[in-house]
């Protein structure tokens, strides 16, 4: 991993939001770290292959990207407003996906869910 590609890394495991590539490299540059927008976007496609990072689309389909600490990869209920996402315990859907897996008989099965809303935050500052 390249000192830039691992700086692209040590940024998104500071924020807590979901952010896009361009929000982060703009952060980066406001930070003094200097990075190509490219050498962003290949670190966080590279991190989320890894496992590293969670990705969720926002409204428009832009896709963001938040630090996965833990291996296994997890679904967040996000705020259409300040981006901040809720993780969420969905081990039924996860068993229903196991499930459709074993009855169809196909292989490496991939999924997405999405859920937004607004946060009680957003909602109480008029978002």
């Amino acid at each position: 991993m390249t000192r830039q590609r691992a700086a692209v890394v040590q940024a998104l495991a500071e924020r807590a939001d979901f952010v896009s590539a361009q929000q982060l490299h703009a952060s980066m540059a406001e930070a003094g770290v200097r990075v190509g927008l490219t050498t962003v976007y290949r670190a966080l496609q590279g991190l989320e292959r890894a496992g590293g990072a969670d990705v969720v689309r926002d409204e428009v389909g832009e896709r963001l990207y938040r630090h996965r600490p833990a291996v296994g990869h997890r679904h967040y209920l996000i705020c259409r407003c300040c981006r901040r996402g809720q993780p969420l315990d969905t081990d039924m859907v996860e068993h229903w996906i196991a499930g459709v897996t074993r009855t169809t008989g196909f292989a490496e099965v991939e999924h997405t869910l999405e859920l937004t809303g607004v946060c009680a935050r957003c909602r109480s500052t008029g978002g």
